[in-house]
């Protein structure tokens, strides 16, 4: 029996070599923001845990489920090739849409806001997958277009304000005003990075101090309301709504708005609108270098810090209390590696599209930890921004995930070969 030797394909082989070497290129992982990821999860299931612990509930295990699920998430949307993102942007964002317009036919009303929609045990907030479906929906629109000229430049801003514009509107009439504000700062990065021409920039501010000085006229007339009729906020809550010319903006976020500009307008004895912002900056302030340790925090343990609050909106402040200005630098650190790694990634990215997805992805979460950390030291104003994959929060976390692993996907395929 004679062996036959079949004439060595050289093609094929160096397709097959190519092929493997593509997978290998596109298959590197970077470590250093899932490190970060996993680090800032188990500090959050801890405080989470020490803000409900004399309380009746366990929030830290049905947060721990909920990183199990985003970790899930992560894994696949980190494997898959981003580009996925840019060939159905449209169908990513209006499903977004779909879902903030069923929050507001079906959605679960509580204190006055209807932001969520239940499914048995588990509930979920479309406002956060409005911000990934505007995130994708922009960056694609950019990566398309060119911006050579003033026409075609103001063609493609008048479109992503348009993509911007009706899912905020969708999300006042919840009302949710602070995922409302992470929306225009994310798209006016992504313009700027855009290299547009200046004199959009220019109008786009002259836009914000209007609106700016809008606001304020509407705040002064609030406080004029208040000081006119001798009532409290909390008493004179909706009755302003009739005369403001802000039909969207409620009395309880001027409330918040007037708490961290003139407090003693608002609530002059700290004991209404006032009280989170002063026990938060109470906590962070006794806090010390080293804290009081895990677990004995007193403004959380004995209810000064509201334990409705405590382990989302104010996780920091419990961290800060208990570990101090150790404890504090430690997850900013943290944080701060992780959007500079965003950026680096951003940078390396094999094209256009990709670097916006990064840097969107960079700015949301910059902005809610700036806001977040920045209401317990009394900085910024309350919002009700919660710390990513610190906070208390199954729909929060599953966003982070789904925004950190498109920063993974644009590392891995960073490179093609042809």
């Amino acid at each position: 029996m004679t062996t036959t030797h079949r004439p060595l394909d050289t093609r094929r082989l160096l397709d097959n070599t190519r092929r493997i070497l593509a997978t290998t290129q596109t298959g590197r992982t970077d470590w250093i923001g899932p490190v970060c990821m996993i680090i800032l999860s188990i500090t959050g299931l801890f405080f989470i845990y020490s803000a409900q612990y004399y309380s009746v509930g366990n929030l830290w295990t049905r947060q721990l489920m909920w990183l199990f699920i985003g970790g899930s998430v992560y894994a696949v949307v980190s494997r898959v090739d981003y580009k996925i993102f840019l060939e159905n942007a449209l169908w990513f964002y209006l499903g977004a849409l779909v879902l903030l317009f069923a929050v507001l036919a079906f959605g679960t009303t509580r204190e006055g806001a209807t932001r969520w929609l239940s499914f048995g045990p588990f509930t979920f907030q479309p406002s956060e997958g409005a911000k990934v479906g505007v995130l994708i929906m922009t960056a694609s629109m950019l990566a398309r277009s060119e911006l050579s000229t003033v026409r075609e430049s103001a063609k493609v801003v008048g479109k992503v304000f348009f993509v911007m514009a009706l899912p905020m509107v969708l999300i006042l009439l919840q009302p949710d005003l602070g995922s409302t504000l992470i929306i225009p700062p994310m798209v006016l990065a992504l313009l700027y990075v855009s290299k547009l021409s200046r004199r959009f920039f220019l109008v786009l501010f002259a836009g914000v101090f209007a609106g700016v000085a809008l606001l304020a006229v509407d705040l002064y007339r609030y406080a004029h309301f208040l000081d006119e009729r001798g009532l409290t906020a909390l008493e004179a809550r909706g009755q302003f709504q009739e005369v403001s010319f802000l039909p969207y903006f409620r009395d309880y976020q001027r409330e918040r708005i007037m708490t961290f500009v003139a407090p003693e307008v608002i609530d002059p004895r700290g004991t209404g609108s006032a009280w989170n912002a002063i026990q938060a900056q109470q906590a962070v302030g006794t806090g010390g270098l080293m804290g009081k340790g895990w677990r004995e925090g007193l403004q959380a343990r004995l209810g000064y810090l509201p334990r409705s609050v405590a382990h989302n909106d104010f996780i920091f402040a419990v961290l800060a209390e208990e570990k101090g200005f150790i404890g504090g630098v430690f997850v900013i650190g943290l944080f701060a590696i992780m959007l500079a790694n965003g950026i680096r990634i951003a940078a390396s990215a094999r094209d256009r599209f990709g670097m916006l997805l990064c840097m969107g992805v960079t700015v949301i979460l910059f902005l809610h930890v700036f806001i977040n950390i920045g209401m317990s030291i009394g900085i910024t104003p309350i919002t009700g921004l919660p710390l990513p994959f610190v906070s208390y929060g199954g729909s929060f976390i599953l966003s982070c995930c789904i925004l950190q692993g498109i920063v993974q996907s644009v590392n891995r395929h960073r490179r093609e070969f042809q």
